[in-house]
């Protein structure tokens, strides 16, 4: 118990050696007495005006609840997706298997036709004295 309260003692103390620290920066004073400022005037305005604040608060609560019902909107349009791709996935792979027996047999169905037809087709073998040299005398 007595660690714990050292710890956070320590915590707090180094946190605030470091804001001190940070202090020491004078575009960093700057900015904090500008935000400092601003957060008062804010903090005066909204307690003389509560029903700005209340609209404020509300504003920002819708646009809020508009984000989050798109995100759910988003979530289950992509899980459905992923459903579809789940039963798909089996069936495209069948399906691109049995294409590549298809054509893996009609390759073998071509080679077969093709060599029918060029032995139909083959130039027929001349008689040798077609080929002689005929001279002329």
């Amino acid at each position: 118990m007595m660690n714990e309260s050292k710890l956070f003692k320590g915590m707090v103390v180094g946190a605030l050696a470091g804001a001190g620290m940070s202090l020491l920066d004078r575009a960093t004073r700057e900015d904090v007495k500008y935000k400092l400022k601003t957060v008062s005037s804010d903090v005066k305005y909204y307690s003389k005006n509560r029903e700005d604040l209340r609209m404020k608060l509300q504003e920002t609560a819708d646009k809020l609840q508009t984000v989050y019902n798109q995100f759910s909107q988003d979530a289950q349009y992509l899980s459905g997706k992923v459903e579809e791709l789940k039963t798909l996935t089996p069936q495209v792979k069948t399906l691109v298997v049995d294409t590549k027996e298809a054509f893996e047999h009609s390759k073998e169905e071509y080679k077969t036709i093709v060599k029918d037809e060029e032995d139909e087709f083959t130039m027929p073998v001349l008689p040798e004295h077609v080929y002689e040299e005929k001279k002329f005398s």
